[in-house]
Parts: structure tokens; C-alpha cells; sequence
């Protein structure tokens, strides 16, 4: 469990410094997606919006050029070859060049195992897993052919790295994510191309939808702050929140991380783990079936692992005060 008391050392003078690499973030239409470009254009970098919608890409893009960054919209759904090969020719054509690629696109079918249709299952996968490879290795292409390395930040979440339940379709492109991840840190590594996925949790459309959180980001979206076990126990907070972990991946000072699966949210900051064996047995020989029941228990099943987003540890409301017999308090 990450250690809660653990600060941020300061930021380095300025920040992250972007200034003339060029970057596509998928899904940036709203919530992370444009979080994640608004970030990289403060720090310098000129972005592709990328949205299904032309209308929302457009407005997303417009909103980052009057503050002051340089940004395009492309209006593609990811998943296909062909969008993904569209949206590194963009920035190509608009910026001369492709340095980092966001892949942020995803949708939501929620529905447990016996109701899931196919159509949920490949909508899903499609956009999060397929959209991931596709948009990753357009992107690989061209950063190999340009020289100079470059960076790829794909998007998890803790449904992929821990399960979810209702969610058997999003659960496992998020888990293929970041499977990737790693695969690709090894294979682009003599590239100068770094491969990370970040594990964002954030007041988004996708999770407001949460019973516990629902109160909380009402409030929010009343102008009210998230309050502290949101933010630091839980690690929940807004878009912009997980935004700064973007830049960082993409800047110089990022060039040794890759492989990682990090999580951000609200003011915490955490490294998820790996996969790896956490008990061990032998039997001289082989395994029986009979064999395995009877050591099951005493050895490598002891302590099994646990599954699922754990329930958020709400606060414990303050009892009434007590009441004296006339019906005012004691």
C-alpha cells in the first residue's frame, strides 16, 4: 500500500519543457483526454485533438489555441488502422513531425458475464485494446523512421489492473494495455522510445456514474473541493489532477522510465506492480491432482489474492447529538 505521508519533492524550475515536439492525444474531446492536452500544450507542445465527434474535437482544439497552445482537431473513431495511420499523418502534415502519443480513447458497455452481448464485448475492446495497438504502432513507425526516440503513453485503469466487476470487456483491454506496456518498453527500448501506461482516477463521466462517489462529484461540479480522504485516500480527484503526469512522461527527464503502469488521482501519486509469484511449491516427481489438494491449503494457497477496485473508505458519519427529555439537546 503506497505510504499516504510520502510528499512530492519541489518541481523543477519551469516544468516540463515541450517546445517543438509534436503530439496526439486520442479521446480528447473532454474529461483526461483534453486534460492530457491541455498539460502538453502548456508545456510547449503542439497536439491533435482527436474526438468521434468533429464538432466536439474542433471546440476541444479551438478552447487550447485560446489559451495560448497550438492545437488541431482530427475527428476519427480509434480502433481502425486507417484512423490511427490519419492521425500520426496529421500532426506530420500540421507539425512536421510526431513525438508522443496519448491513447486515451475509450467507451463503456457495463453489464455482468450472462448479459454481455458480443456487441459489448467488441465495442470495447475495439476502441480501448485494438484502438491502443493500432494508434501505438502507427506511431512506432513513424517516431523509428524519424529518429531521435520518442513516447508512448497509453491509458489503463485500476479495473485493469485489479478487475471489476460488470465490466469483463473494459477490465480486460485495460489489462491487455498494460501487458503492452511492457512488452513494448522492451522492443522499443533501441528506438529511444519509452512505452508507460498511466492509471488515472478522476471525476469523469465514466466514473461519476460510482453510488459513493455520486454525492461527492455533484458537490464538485457545485465549485465544492473533493475533500481529503477523496483525494489522498482515495486518490480521486479531477481530470486535471492526473493531467501532469502526461507532460513529465513525454520531457527529458522522463527518458529512463518505461514499462511502468503508474497511477495517478487527486494528490496521490503511486507505482502499480507487476504481476509476479507470491508463494511456491515443489513435489519431487511432478504434481497429482491428489497432491495439489492436499498441499493446496499449507503452501501456495494460503494466502490467496484478493480481486476488485476496493469500495472507497467513506468517512463514519458523527452519531446526533443526545437529546434531553424536553426534545432540545442535553
Amino acid at each position: 500500500m503506497p505510504d499516504p505521508s510520502a510528499t512530492a519533492p519541489p518541481a523543477p524550475p519551469g516544468g516540463p519543457q515541450l517546445t517543438g515536439k509534436a503530439a496526439v492525444v486520442t479521446g480528447s474531446g473532454r474529461g483526461l483526454g483534453l486534460a492530457y492536452a491541455a498539460a502538453l500544450t502548456a508545456a510547449g507542445a503542439s497536439v491533435v485533438v482527436n474526438d468521434l465527434d468533429a464538432g466536439v474535437a474542433e471546440r476541444a482544439a479551438k478552447s487550447l489555441r485560446e489559451s495560448g497552445g497550438s492545437a488541431v482537431a482530427e475527428a476519427a473513431a480509434v480502433g481502425t488502422a486507417e484512423a490511427a495511420e490519419r492521425l500520426v499523418d496529421r500532426a506530420v502534415a500540421e507539425f512536421g513531425r510526431l513525438d508522443v502519443m496519448v491513447t486515451n480513447a475509450g467507451i463503456l458497455r457495463d453489464r455482468v458475464l450472462w448479459k454481455m452481448t458480443d456487441e459489448d464485448f467488441d465495442a470495447v475492446v475495439t476502441t480501448h485494446l485494438r484502438g491502443t495497438f493500432t494508434c501505438a504502432r502507427a506511431a512506432a513507425v513513424r517516431m523509428r523512421e524519424q529518429g531521435g526516440g520518442g513516447t508512448l503513453v497509453l491509458v489503463g485503469s485500476p479495473a485493469g489492473q485489479r478487475g471489476n466487476f460488470g465490466q469483463t470487456n473494459y477490465a480486460a483491454a485495460k489489462a491487455g494495455i498494460a501487458a503492452m506496456a511492457r512488452t513494448w518498453s522492451m522492443e522499443l527500448a533501441r528506438a529511444g522510445i519509452t512505452v508507460n501506461a498511466v492509471v488515472p482516477v478522476a471525476a469523469t463521466a465514466m466514473t461519476e456514474t460510482i453510488a459513493a462517489f455520486a454525492p461527492y462529484v455533484e458537490a464538485l461540479h457545485r465549485g465544492e473541493p473533493l475533500p481529503d480522504f477523496l483525494r489522498k485516500g482515495e486518490g480521486f480527484g479531477t481530470p486535471e489532477d492526473c493531467a501532469a503526469l502526461v507532460p513529465f512522461l513525454a520531457s527529458d527527464a522522463a527518458r529512463d522510465i518505461t514499462g511502468q503502469c503508474i497511477g495517478i488521482g487527486g494528490d496521490r501519486l503511486t507505482l502499480w506492480s507487476h504481476p509476479q509469484e507470491t508463494a511456491v511449491a515443489y513435489a519431487d516427481g511432478g504434481w497429482t491432482p491428489e497432491a495439489v489438494a492436499a498441499a493446496w491449503h499449507t503452501s501456495v494457497g494460503r494466502e490467496p489474492q484478493s480481486v476488485g477496485i476496493l469500495p472507497p473508505k467513506l468517512p463514519t458519519p458523527e452519531p446526533p447529538a443526545p437529546r434531553s427529555p424536553e426534545g432540545g439537546p442535553s
